[in-house]
C-alpha cells in the first residue's frame, strides 16, 4: 500500500495556481513560443526589407520601393510561416528545450516556407519581389526564430530550477537501472521532469521498515497502489524501468495506466546503463523495433563542436606558435632525444592515433623505472606516477604547467581530437572500462575534460571513468564552453594533480 509519510518534499513542484495541469502549462508555453516566433518573424522580414531597399543590398536594382505592398506580404506570410512551424511540430513539447533538434527544425522549416514564396512568385508572374528581399528574409528568420527560442529554453530552464513546469514523475522499479535513471533525471533543467520516487513490488525478503527509499529516493508504492500514487503525488510521467519489471509486472503497469488521463507512459530500454549514444525507434511489418546510434553527438552538435575547436585555436595562433618554438629550443637543450612523444590511443569509433605531446621524459626512461618494482606496480595500476624518475627537468615544468599536452592541437585540427571531451585511453586501457569503453568511442577524446579539472591524476580511475561517462552523457556545447573557460585555466594555474 502507498506510504505517505515519506518525505518527498525534495522533489516537490511548484505549478503556478493557474497552470496546475500539464494541458494548461503546455499551452502557455505554445502561446509564447508562437508569440516568439511571430516577433522573431516581423523583425526578421522588416530589417531584410531595410537591408534590400536602404542598405544597398541588392540583386536586381530595378524593382521598386512599395512599402505597402510588402506590408501586405508580411501580414499574408506570417500565418503561413507559423502553420507551417506547427505543421513540422515545432510546438510539440516532445521536441523542445533539449538538444538541437528544435532548431534544425526551426531552419527546415523557415526554409520550406521560403520555398512556397519563391513557387508562388514563379506561378504568379504579375508579383514581383526583390530576390535579395528574399533571401535575407529566409536567412533572417531562420537565424532569429532560433535566437529567440534560444531565449526562452534559458527562460524555462530558470523556471524549471524554481520548480515550475516540471512534470512529477515515478519510476517503475527498483535496480541498478532504475537508480541510474533516476540520478540522471535528477536533473529537472534538462529533463523537464521531477522525480517523486520509485514504485516497487513488495519483497518477503525485505520488511516493510526497510523499503522506505532506494539511493536516497523514496519508495511512494507498489504496483497495486500505483492508480493513488498518481493521484496523490498529481503524477504526469510513468517511466518503467526495463530491466527491473518481469513481461507480467509491465503488462499491469500498462493496464493501471494506460486509461489514467494525461499520464504519460514511458519504457527505459534497458541499456541505459551502458550506453550513453541514444536511439531511434522504427517500425517493420507493425514491428516497433529500436536502432542504437553509433555516434553521440548527432551531425549538427558535431560540426558545432568543430567550428568551436578550430575558431578558438585560430584565435591563439599569434601566442601559440611563439611558445611553441621556446618549447622545442628546452627540450633540446635538456635531454637528447625527439622534441615530440607519440602515444597511440583510441579515437571515434575505435580508430587508432598517434596523440602528440612535448618530450617529458629521457629516451632511456624505461631503464631508470626497471630498477623501481614498486613504481611499476604503480603505473601498472594507475597508468600514472607521482613521483616518475624517468621525467626531465624542464619535462617535469611541462607537466606541472600542462604544456606538455600543446602539440595535441595538431590532433584537433587534423580531427582526431577535441578541446573538450573524455579523456584518451589506450588499447590497453581499454580493458579496464569494460563495456563503458564503447561509450568513449562515440566522441572524440578532449585535450581536457572533466576529469581534468575535478582533480587529474589525484581522481581514483573509477573516479576518471565516472566523470568520462556523465560528460558523454550530458554533452552540450556550453558545457564545453564552462569547462573550457571557466574550469581549465583554474585547474592548470592551481596544478591540481598534475604530475
Amino acid at each position: 500500500m502507498l506510504d505517505t509519510n515519506v518525505a518527498v518534499s525534495e522533489f516537490a513542484v511548484k505549478p503556478l495556481p493557474f497552470l496546475g495541469i500539464r494541458s494548461a502549462y503546455q499551452r502557455f508555453g505554445q502561446i509564447a513560443m508562437i508569440l516568439c516566433d511571430t516577433a522573431m518573424v516581423i523583425l526578421a522580414f522588416g530589417l531584410a526589407y531595410q537591408l534590400r531597399f536602404y542598405g544597398g543590398i541588392t540583386i536586381a536594382p530595378d524593382v521598386p520601393v512599395d512599402a505597402a505592398k510588402y506590408l501586405e506580404w508580411i501580414l499574408l506570410l506570417i500565418p503561413i510561416w507559423i502553420g507551417i512551424f506547427w505543421f513540422m511540430r515545432l510546438y510539440d513539447y516532445h521536441y523542445l528545450l533539449g538538444g538541437t533538434t528544435e532548431y534544425t527544425r526551426a531552419m527546415n522549416a523557415c526554409t520550406i516556407s521560403m520555398m512556397l514564396v519563391v513557387l508562388t512568385s514563379f506561378l504568379l508572374p504579375d508579383v514581383q519581389i526583390a530576390r535579395a528581399w528574399l533571401i535575407l528574409s529566409w536567412l533572417l528568420s531562420s537565424l532569429f526564430v532560433c535566437i529567440g527560442r534560444f531565449a526562452l529554453r534559458r527562460v524555462a530552464y530558470q523556471m524549471r530550477d524554481r520548480g515550475y513546469f516540471v512534470a512529477p514523475t515515478v519510476i517503475v522499479g527498483v535496480n541498478q537501472e532504475a537508480l541510474a535513471l533516476a540520478n540522471q533525471l535528477r536533473d529537472r533543467r534538462n529533463s523537464g521532469l521531477a522525480v517523486v520516487g520509485f514504485v516497487d513490488e513488495p519483497r518477503e525478503d525485505v520488511p516493510p521498515s526497510q523499503r522506505r527509499s532506494y539511493g536516497g529516493f523514496p519508495i511512494v508504492g507498489d504496483v497495486a497502489s500505483l492508480s493513488e500514487v498518481v493521484g496523490t503525488y498529481g503524477i504526469q510521467e510513468v517511466i518503467i524501468a526495463g530491466t527491473a519489471l518481469t513481461d507480467e509486472q509491465r503488462v499491469e503497469v500498462l493496464e493501471r495506466v494506460i486509461n489514467l488521463p494525461g499520464i504519460e507512459l514511458r519504457l527505459s530500454s534497458g541499456l541505459y546503463e551502458i550506453l550513453t549514444t541514444g536511439m531511434q525507434v522504427t517500425t517493420r511489418n507493425a514491428v516497433p523495433l529500436i536502432t542504437l546510434n553509433r555516434l553521440r553527438l548527432s551531425r549538427v552538435e558535431s560540426a558545432l563542436k568543430t567550428l568551436m575547436d578550430v575558431i578558438l585555436i585560430m584565435l591563439c595562433l599569434p601566442v601559440l606558435l611563439p611558445l611553441f618554438v621556446v618549447i622545442a629550443v628546452l627540450i633540446r637543450l635538456d635531454s637528447p632525444g625527439p622534441i615530440f612523444y607519440r602515444r597511440r590511443v583510441l579515437g571515434v569509433r575505435n580508430r587508432e592515433f598517434d596523440a602528440l605531446k612535448f618530450r617529458t621524459m629521457a629516451v632511456d626512461g624505461d631503464k631508470l623505472l626497471e630498477q623501481r618494482p614498486d613504481l611499476l606496480v604503480e603505473l601498472k595500476e594507475n597508468h600514472k606516477l607521482k613521483d616518475d624518475p624517468r621525467i626531465t627537468r624542464i619535462g617535469r615544468l611541462l607537466r606541472k604547467t600542462s604544456l606538455d599536452e600543446l602539440p595535441q592541437l595538431l590532433n584537433v585540427l587534423r580531427g582526431q581530437m577535441s578541446l573538450v571531451g573524455p579523456r584518451m585511453i589506450t588499447p590497453q586501457e581499454a580493458e579496464m572500462y569494460g563495456a563503458m569503453h564503447l561509450n568513449l568511442l562515440t566522441v572524440k577524446p578532449g585535450m581536457t575534460g572533466l576529469w581534468q579539472v575535478s582533480g587529474r591524476s589525484d581522481l581514483s580511475y573509477n573516479e576518471r571513468v565516472r566523470l568520462d561517462i556523465h560528460y558523454i552523457r550530458n554533452y552540450s556545447i556550453w558545457l564545453d564552453l564552462q569547462i573550457l573557460i571557466v574550469q581549465t585555466l583554474p585547474a592548470v594555474l592551481a596544478k591540481r594533480g598534475a604530475y
